[in-house]
């Protein structure tokens, strides 16, 4: 019996010592994979794996109360300017602009402003008008503001004269010095017509013809006589002409004085002003309606050839098949042709076509355009209806749309103009 229980304790006691052990072997062997899990991190901490006990350490979230702003990621675009266009010798051939450059112009470049108003109404008769350095040295083709040739800075040509009145002899004498500012075509010839009227008559007299320039000395004198001396009712006018190769009389410019006057301009250098000649009393044949306007940026000229009212209807019997036809001049050569579609069986016709040309800024002072209306009369059979020309050389309506296609550029502007035989 006491060796039953002393076996049943020695079992108990011995088993109780082994689960002790046990159990401290197993914290042993846990204390140490820690030291080496801890020794490893302190060594290497970028391969060190995540674990729950260091998820406060690795996530650091912070509450704030102000609204989060959005970064914008818009940029502002970039301008891109147009680049400057330039002229195509294939387009308009200027021998003058090449030689004056010296050397041929380049190709031409992309046009990058938009041609503003191609298309024209018939519902209205005008338009709502909504203008760089000139390299050209004639007077007609200064610049004074921004490389673009404006009505104020026309120049108008000016004639240098003196006069003396004798009394011995009753004879009021004029000398025709010289004459600047001239706007002409190369080998156009002039000269300068004086004539004086009062109640007896009128009397003439001219200088003989020089070869116009931009500067032309004549030093010449007009003689004429006065009977009943110059205190009488009556005026002297002194008109400047030019004769270009085909005999083609134009009058470049008028100046008038009264024969009172001559008293207080006796013995005296006097520069003038030749103003345009009046238009002639002459019956026109019919109007066109054109509307033009200039766009710097491309070099490029717009016509609009819109309508025509008036036309002469005798010579409208047979047929009515009208069209215009539009030629492009520098100074007295003539660089391009254009002409509208035939309208047909209508005395008013309507084209509303445009027209672009290739004309450089510095040259637009000295081109110029010829319109003329046309009827087919029979197979290859035109006839003539009427003329009128636009520019700077031009009389009347043609100066006046002109100049204001000058004063304003890039804008549509229309003009109704006579038609002459």
């Amino acid at each position: 019996m006491i060796f039953t229980t002393a076996a049943v304790l020695g079992a108990t006691l011995g088993t109780a010592s082994g689960i002790l052990t046990l159990c401290g072997l197993s914290l042993i062997c846990r204390s140490c994979k820690k030291g080496k899990l801890e020794s490893g991190d302190d060594a290497d901490p970028e391969k060190a794996k995540p674990s729950v006990l260091h998820s406060s350490e690795q996530f650091s979230v912070e509450k704030s109360t102000e609204p989060i702003q959005p970064r914008t990621l818009l940029k502002f675009p970039k301008i891109y300017k147009p680049k400057p266009s330039v002229t195509s010798s294939e387009v308009i051939s200027y021998p003058d602009h090449a030689s004056e450059k010296g050397g041929e112009p380049s190709p031409e470049g992309p046009s990058t402003e938009p041609d503003a108003g191609n298309q024209a109404t018939d519902s209205s008769d005008t338009f709502t008008i909504l203008r760089q350095d000139s390299k050209d040295e004639t007077p007609c083709a200064r610049d004074l503001t921004n490389g673009i040739t404006t009505s104020s800075s026309i120049l108008h040509p000016k004639l240098h004269f003196s006069l003396t009145y004798y009394t011995d002899q009753n004879e009021l004498h004029i000398t025709v010095i010289e004459a600047e500012h001239l706007c002409v075509g190369s080998g156009c010839e002039g000269y300068v017509a004086g004539v004086l009227s009062f109640a007896a008559g009128q009397r003439e007299a001219q200088t003989s013809s020089r070869r116009l320039t931009s500067h032309t000395r004549w030093e010449e004198g007009l003689v004429f006589s006065l009977p009943g001396g110059y205190e009488v009712e009556g005026e002297v006018a002194l008109s400047l002409h030019s004769c270009d190769r085909f005999s083609q009389n134009t009058n470049l410019g008028v100046m008038r004085f009264k024969l009172v006057d001559v008293g207080m301009m006796s013995n005296a250098d006097c520069w003038v002003d030749l103003q345009p000649p009046k238009q002639q009393d002459i019956q026109s044949a019919g109007e066109l309606l054109l509307s033009i306007s200039y766009l710097p940026a491309a070099n490029r000229l717009g016509v609009v050839v819109m309508k025509a009212r008036g036309l002469q209807s005798d010579k409208l019997k047979d047929s009515i098949d009208l069209s215009v036809k539009l030629a492009l001049k520098h100074q007295t050569t003539k660089l391009k042709k254009k002409q509208t579609r035939r309208v047909k069986h209508k005395m008013n016709p309507v084209w509303n076509e445009m027209m672009m040309l290739e004309v450089p800024r510095e040259l637009l002072s000295k081109s110029s355009l010829d319109l003329e209306v046309l009827n087919q009369a029979g197979p290859g059979e035109q006839e003539s209806l009427g003329r009128c020309q636009l520019g700077l050389q031009a009389s009347n309506t043609g100066l006046q749309h002109w100049q204001q296609m000058l004063d304003n550029p890039r804008k549509q502007i229309a003009m109704w103009h006579p038609l002459y035989d």
